[in-house]
């Protein structure tokens, strides 16, 4: 009887897991595999890839567009986390309802609402032009790599603002009351007490949007096309031309994969780490 009984929990789990489990297997394993296998079953594949001038100026841009998202994401960020976490909690749960809605937005619906906006004949540009701005400038801005950073950001800053709202909202802030009576100013209570206490949340967070803009490519193809050389564009460019290297694309595929999950398990291990020390104080 006892271990009748004692399978039922094991078997309970493995019905709850196996919807997961599947999903996991039709959607992730099963098409890695096959890219895995048409990159593998051509030895030079991979060597093509690196040997393709394109393919450092495309990691290149990359690395400089998903900096430069991830660090405005960030900041933004959590300069709103931290304005919620000090309201109440009606208006912080209204506030961070809109400020989630854009996470409910494909990249292509973000990239058009930009362009309706910022575009040369948007809202934002033609009322910019009667105060005296070039609005053939202006536009051309939303069309380059400060433009298609500044629109990331935009579905970006939501995720960092959802990952650190928690951790500020359960922050003991009578440690800045005692570090501002002892002759701290604000500034200093909050680089020196609140910032290392939420610094390997903020970690997880930027590895996060990070990973994300990196493997992305609806919003920049929208907005510009494949001329910025970035490596989601460069595969897509690979796979939409006719006779394309289908072996190599699949190369970059992995390589981009492997990339974008290198940058997230960094971010786990900060989570793991950041538990850990939690748990030791």
């Amino acid at each position: 009887m006892k271990g009748t009984q004692s399978l039922r929990p094991r078997r309970l789990l493995l019905t709850l897991a196996s919807p997961g489990v599947a999903v996991l297997l039709l959607f992730f394993a099963l098409p890695l595999a096959t890219v895995a296998g048409d990159a593998l079953g051509d030895p030079g594949s991979f060597r093509r890839v690196f040997a393709n001038p394109m393919f450092l100026r495309s990691l290149g841009g990359s690395a400089v567009l998903t900096l430069v998202a991830a660090t405005v994401s960030l900041v933004v960020g959590f300069c709103v986390a931290l304005h919620l976490s000090r309201i109440g909690p009606r208006w912080r749960a209204l506030l961070s309802f809109l400020i989630a809605l854009p996470l409910t937005f494909s990249g292509l619906i973000v990239a058009y609402g930009f362009i309706l906006a910022y575009g040369r004949a948007g809202l934002v540009t033609q009322l910019l032009g009667l105060l005296g701005v070039d609005p053939a400038w202006f536009a051309g801005i939303l069309y380059s790599p400060q433009g298609l950073a500044f629109a990331t950001s935009y579905y970006l800053i939501p995720r960092v603002v959802m990952l650190m709202l928690p951790v500020l909202v359960n922050f003991d802030r009578a440690q800045l009351a005692a570090a501002e009576s002892l002759g701290a100013t604000p500034r200093e209570a909050l680089l020196h007490i609140l910032l290392p206490q939420v610094r390997t949340t903020a970690l997880t967070a930027f590895c996060l949007v990070a990973a994300v803009v990196f493997g992305a490519y609806g919003t920049a193809l929208a907005l510009v096309g494949t001329r910025l050389t970035i490596l989601p564009l460069q595969l897509y460019s690979m796979v939409s031309e006719s006779g394309s290297d289908f072996p190599a694309a699949a190369a970059l595929a992995l390589v981009l994969t492997g990339i974008c999950s290198t940058v997230m398990a960094v971010g786990e291990v900060a989570a793991a780490y950041g538990e850990r020390e939690g748990a030791r104080t």
